[in-house]
């Protein structure tokens, strides 16, 4: 049976004592990032202050229908055009929570998932879901979500500008070894790393 919004809300608060998950994760510029596994052990807590942007990660969560609702509730207590909530999802989430979220909602609710899930959702990631799995579970494991944002960013880039910063014509650019083996990509979490870039474009644009 559906529960209303304020019913929701004060459950939430209830809820939110006894079996909230930890503190949210910095993903800099004012974005937090919440990690769901169950519900409603990690139901993420009632902000301190005023709902800020944050990204919701519901990828392989469990719940029943009255958790699934919980999290609907907080989702809606917190999002607004000024805070807005990406929700990232993948075809292992709970049923009852892909059907709270769907990709056609509010625009202060954006949904992402892999494009190779056939999910509907707001934004479909390109990411293939093994690498997908692997870029959770190295979180799970210990690994700071931070060092899977970024798509090697130590690699040199021979270029024009580059040549032009070290005054080199293009016979002096350095030697690029090709019978040397590449190193192997780095891992990225896609998922996360499209929901920042798409908080990063909408505070460019002042919208947030």
């Amino acid at each position: 049976m559906p529960i209303s919004l304020a019913a929701a809300v004060a459950a939430l608060a209830g809820a939110a004592a006894a079996h909230a998950a930890g503190p949210p994760l910095d993903l800099g510029r004012g974005l937090s990032y919440y990690r769901v596994h169950g519900l409603p052990s990690d139901l993420p807590p009632a902000p301190a202050g005023r709902p800020a942007p944050c990204v919701l990660d519901v990828r392989f969560a469990r719940a029943d229908g009255g958790g699934a609702a919980l999290l609907s509730a907080w989702v809606r207590f917190n999002a607004s055009a000024a805070s807005p909530v990406f929700v990232l999802e993948n075809a292992q989430t709970s049923p009852a929570i892909l059907a709270v979220f769907p990709g056609s909602g509010a625009g202060d609710v954006i949904v992402l998932a892999p494009a190779s899930e056939k999910l509907a959702p707001t934004v479909e990631v390109h990411v293939d879901p093994a690498a997908d799995r692997r870029a959770y579970d190295a979180v799970e494991k210990g690994a700071a979500l931070a060092t899977l944002l970024a798509d090697n960013p130590d690699k040199p880039r021979i270029d024009e500008a580059y040549l032009e910063k070290e005054h080199l014509s293009d016979s002096d650019a350095p030697d690029i070894e090709t019978d040397k083996a590449s190193p192997p990509s780095p891992l990225v979490d896609s998922m996360v790393q499209r929901a920042v870039q798409l908080h990063r474009g909408l505070v460019a644009l002042r919208r947030i």
